[in-house]
């Protein structure tokens, strides 16, 4: 029992350090996502350790090691706890009284055709925008048999998991379809009037997926170039979508304090939206970041719609209060360096995006 233990332990240990590694490569960044679940194995062994294993120096060495990934991995899963307070404060006040923003976002699964069930979803919620991803040409026209009450819209169906489309009952001051660095993954760049006195822009994004085998610098660089081209926007923004990384990683860490935008899980909990169909694998990849104008109202994990993503639904108030909020911490001289450094060897790069395929 004890060199299964042993074992175990070095396992999780190995698997708390290796994300420390500043290396774009899925063989790397994989370890950013099980966080919870060898948070949940480190636990067990050191239980295990306490109790059953003798105090001996393989006994003592599994308990330090098991210990020691543990203390890692809450490190950076404390932010989504109650343990730390709000990031974004919850709006107290009457959420009629204030122009609120009502936002449904669900990566579809492009091959899950089962229509009805986001269909209803959409009917229940009644939101005020909704983004969709990976909708092809199908998904779409099943889409528009439910949100033919929206008369604004922006859309890019695509037949390799890449497609984007949104509906909004808000008029659009500006929209641009975007294809930052790849000519095959766009992204949605749209200004958008909510009443005659608010307006707010709205970006949404889906990079590129992680993959063991290949490197993570499509997706990092996307997401850290969003960062560096909203970081002086001092209006209201909102930024949206599966970002296909994790909450607590290194790559989102540095997006947030790179950008100055906030993460409203934080102090409230995970929300783990991915992989819908397997509780025991599932980590929060699909997001919203928004500035200090906002406050929020409520947020919600949505049930199973077919895909491998579970919706998100987020109700934010733009109240234009931004000292309210608790800002996050100021960028480092190393963050810009890595920002610059990913976003110039991508566009160094000539390299299809990973997983366009994926639904053949």
């Amino acid at each position: 029992m004890i060199l299964i233990a042993f074992f175990l332990a070095s396992i999780c240990l190995l698997a708390a350090v290796i994300p420390f590694f500043p290396m774009a490569h899925g063989i790397v960044r994989v370890f950013d996502f099980p966080r919870i679940q060898f948070a949940l194995l480190s636990a067990g062994l050191v239980l295990t350790s306490i109790s059953l294993l003798p105090l001996n120096v393989p006994g003592l060495l599994t308990a330090a090691m098991a210990m020691t990934a543990l203390a890692i991995q809450l490190y950076y899963m404390l932010p989504f706890t109650p343990l730390r307070g709000h990031r974004t404060k919850a709006f107290e006040g009457n959420s009629h009284d204030v122009a609120s923003v009502k936002l449904l976002v669900s990566n579809v699964k492009m091959s899950n055709r089962k229509y009805d069930l986001l269909q209803k979803m959409i009917r229940d919620t009644s939101p005020d925008i909704a983004l969709f991803m990976e909708t092809d040409k199908d998904w779409v026209d099943a889409l528009d048999q439910v949100t033919s009450d929206y008369p604004f819209r922006l859309s890019c169906p695509l037949g390799t998991s890449y497609g984007l489309h949104l509906v909004s009952r808000f008029p659009f001051e500006s929209d641009e379809i975007k294809f930052l660095l790849k000519d095959e993954v766009p992204s949605f760049d749209i200004v958008i009037k909510q009443n005659e006195h608010n307006t707010f822009r709205l970006i949404a994004i889906h990079p590129e997926p992680p993959v063991i085998k290949d490197e993570t610098v499509g997706r990092d660089a996307e997401i850290a170039l969003v960062g560096e081209n909203i970081r002086d926007y001092e209006k209201p923004l909102i930024v949206t979508g599966d970002l296909n990384d994790v909450a607590w990683s290194r790559t989102t860490r540095r997006f947030l304090r790179i950008s100055r935008l906030l993460d409203p899980r934080e102090g409230r909990g995970f929300f783990n939206t991915f992989d819908a169909r397997f509780f025991f694998l599932r980590w929060p990849l699909d997001h919203i970041f928004h500035s200090p104008h906002f406050q929020l109202i409520a947020i919600k994990r949505m049930p199973f719609v077919g895909s491998d993503h579970f919706p998100m639904f987020y109700n934010l108030a733009l109240t234009g209060q931004q000292s309210i909020n608790d800002p996050v911490e100021s960028a480092s001289k190393q963050d810009f360096k890595e920002v610059d450094d990913v976003i110039k060897q991508e566009k160094n790069r000539d390299k299809a995006p990973v997983g366009t395929n994926w639904e053949d």
